[in-house]
């Protein structure tokens, strides 16, 4: 029999398996991980919306099949979330798709959307969905520099002059996760005027909308004018709500490529349960200070993040938006990559980062810090990486000499 599976000869072995490995045998001898390595908020989901969901799930009806596009309640106020965000007007029918999560949205959108060979600008570094959710559908990714929007946006020109067939999606993603950068409107402007002269569809991945420290909060691509002609925005309630087990997401915009959505969801899943989807819609109409207090935590870690990990002898650019920070490794053990120095810091130091390759070879160099610990804990870890740094020469030669052994 012939296990050689066509589709997982195409998903290279997974980036962060070496550092998960590591914290698993640290764990398992009893040593105490502060762990910032994934984006698994770790703040309870607001009582209101639990209280609505346990409300629903007594119906005794509330275990039967529900819709595969959600239940009208929730893109109603899907809809009306985007009206008041963003001045953008959905017709929850034909204009909404309720997700299990923003990632499986992206992935069908990536089936409903690919033929195989298809060419898809991706930026790079990128969450890794957005290129594998079209590698797994059959399609090609042109990957473009995106260590900065701008890089990105004058990269896509060029890559589009050097594909053949052309390319017919453009992904963006901002805030970024893993850079944590964000852009105005006019960046969208531009990025649809582009897509159109080139006859390019757009995916747009806004799940970290709410999550921001400045004045202004980030844009949608759907305010960009003409942009419902040929964009879908990919959004999420895990962040915004502290909901990120429940699984609840959404696609909206251009009319058409939602009916394709919609048609892939019909023959692979009947909708998340029916009280969680109640429970969303709950949580998008209903009183919003929760995702004030839940923003409030994110910058009052990152302020805390930065300002100790500086004391500690490592610079962190503060993140303007997201609940990561995209720090360069520091300068004593650039050389080394970010895989082994993410190695090193959890098997010295007790942290643990996701290296910055793991989001694409334009990641080497960084990792990505997720504000996902308390303060004192963050506190504690920049302790950890003070005594971390001043020993670096020793930590660096033990580890040549353990490369060295193998």
């Amino acid at each position: 029999m012939n296990t050689d599976f066509h589709r997982i000869r195409r998903l290279p072995p997974y980036v962060f398996e070496g550092v998960n490995k590591v914290k698993a045998r640290l764990r398992g001898q009893g040593v105490d991980i502060i762990d910032f390595g994934m984006g698994n908020p770790d703040m309870p989901t607001p009582q209101h919306i639990v209280d609505k969901m346990i409300e629903t799930a007594r119906d005794p009806k509330a275990g039967r099949y529900s819709a595969s596009k959600g239940i009208i309640g929730l893109r109603r106020a899907m809809a009306g979330y985007y009206d008041r965000r963003f001045g953008v007007k959905l017709n929850p029918d034909t204009e909404v798709i309720a997700t299990l999560g923003s990632k499986e949205g992206f992935a069908n959108l990536a089936n409903a959307l690919t033929a195989p060979g298809d060419v898809i600008i991706c930026p790079n570094p990128a969450y890794p969905i957005h290129a594998f959710g079209f590698i797994m559908a059959g399609g090609v990714i042109r990957h473009v520099p995106a260590l900065s929007p701008e890089e990105y946006l004058s990269g896509i020109g060029r890559a589009v002059r050097h594909s053949a067939p052309p390319p017919s999606v453009m992904i963006l993603s901002y805030p970024s996760n893993p850079t944590a950068q964000w852009v105005d409107l006019d960046f969208y402007k531009d990025a649809i005027e582009l897509a159109k002269r080139h006859d390019m569809l757009v995916i747009s991945d806004i799940a970290y909308s709410e999550i921001y420290f400045d004045d202004n909060p980030p844009p949608s691509v759907l305010q960009a004018p003409g942009a419902k002609d040929i964009a879908v925005e990919v959004n999420s309630l895990s962040k915004t709500y502290a909901m990120a087990g429940w699984r609840v997401g959404m696609v909206v915009g251009n009319e058409r490529i939602c009916a394709a959505l919609a048609r892939v969801k019909s023959y692979l899943d009947y909708g998340a349960y029916t009280p969680i989807q109640v429970a969303a819609a709950a949580a998008l109409n209903g009183p919003q200070d929760c995702v004030d207090d839940i923003r409030g935590i994110y910058k009052s870690r990152r302020d805390v993040l930065v300002k100790s990990m500086k004391q500690a002898g490592w610079d962190i650019p503060p993140p303007p938006a997201s609940m990561f920070a995209w720090a360069p490794i520091p300068e004593r053990f650039r050389d080394i990559g970010s895989m082994e120095f993410a190695r090193l810091l959890v098997e010295e130091a007790g942290v643990a980062v996701a290296p910055g390759l793991g989001f694409g070879e334009y990641g080497e160099g960084y990792v990505r810090i997720g504000l996902v610990e308390n303060e004192q804990r963050i506190r504690q870890a920049a302790r950890n990486v003070k005594k971390f740094l001043g020993n670096a020469e020793q930590i660096l030669g033990r580890a040549h000499n353990a490369l060295a052994a193998q």
